[in-house]
């Protein structure tokens, strides 16, 4: 991923947790667009999951499929620091294993 200068990160968390996402994203630089900090956009998703014998889901019962709404995040960061911003993202992430997809940008507008 090195010869990608940016990357953008999807992740898909809880309503309820976009506040503190935004802050650990602006912590750690993420979101950082020329002389514009901060930047990201949400949109609103269902999420469908079925937690597994031995989880200790956030949201829904072992065994039963569930559907939720959710946020999908997308931030841009500079591919050197996609292991600290994925960090930072798990630490304020409700799931036991959140959904963090990171994409190689070949191109920005910036």
């Amino acid at each position: 991923m090195a010869e990608f200068p940016y990357c953008k990160l999807e992740i898909f968390i809880p309503e309820t947790h976009l506040a503190a996402l935004q802050e650990a994203l602006q912590k750690v630089d993420a979101g950082h667009i020329g002389n514009y900090d901060c930047c990201l956009s949400y949109s609103p998703v269902i999420g469908c999951w079925r937690p597994l014998a031995g989880t200790n889901p956030y949201l829904g019962s072992v065994g039963e499929i569930s559907e939720e709404p959710e946020l999908k995040v997308e931030v841009t960061c500079r591919t050197e620091q996609v292991d600290k911003t994925v960090e930072a993202v798990k630490n304020v992430h409700p799931y036991e294993e959140p959904v963090v997809n990171v994409i190689p940008l070949h191109r920005t507008s910036f």
